[in-house]
């Protein structure tokens, strides 16, 4: 599969957590380091693909279609680019329910409206504290 491994994993925790209970900006913020310190690295789009998803997240919550529609359109773009670029691993899938994850984004339409969104706000990544299990 892929190259994401047990320290890219550690580095998203705190992220991980802000998204599960809604701080999407906060999440943003948390992850962005990371994603700036990973250039040159292909990992940088798993962090990429949570930001934006938590931009688009951000936006929806205030009810700001064309921020929440900009940023979605990028998150699928990045979530695709992960599948292609097969950074994608079995330690991925299992820590954070990346498949979920990536299927939730990718089933939000084109042109979505609010509602499209309602799936993804209701999704939570694995909780951190069960990584490990």
């Amino acid at each position: 599969m892929g190259n994401f491994a047990a320290e890219h994993l550690a580095t998203m925790k705190e992220g991980i957590l802000l998204f599960n209970a809604g701080k999407y900006w906060e999440c943003h913020e948390e992850l962005e380091d990371h994603w700036l310190e990973a250039r040159g690295d292909n990992i940088r789009y798993i962090y990429w693909a949570v930001i934006l998803a938590g931009n688009a997240l951000y936006h929806y919550q205030d009810d700001k279609i064309l921020g929440a529609r900009g940023q979605i359109s990028r998150a699928k773009d990045k979530v695709k680019k992960c599948r292609e670029l097969n950074i994608e691993s079995e330690l991925l899938f299992k820590s954070l329910n990346w498949k979920n994850f990536g299927e939730v984004v990718l089933a939000i339409p084109a042109k979505p409206e609010l509602e499209d969104f309602n799936a993804l706000s209701e999704f939570v990544f694995t909780c951190p504290k069960n990584w490990e299990k």
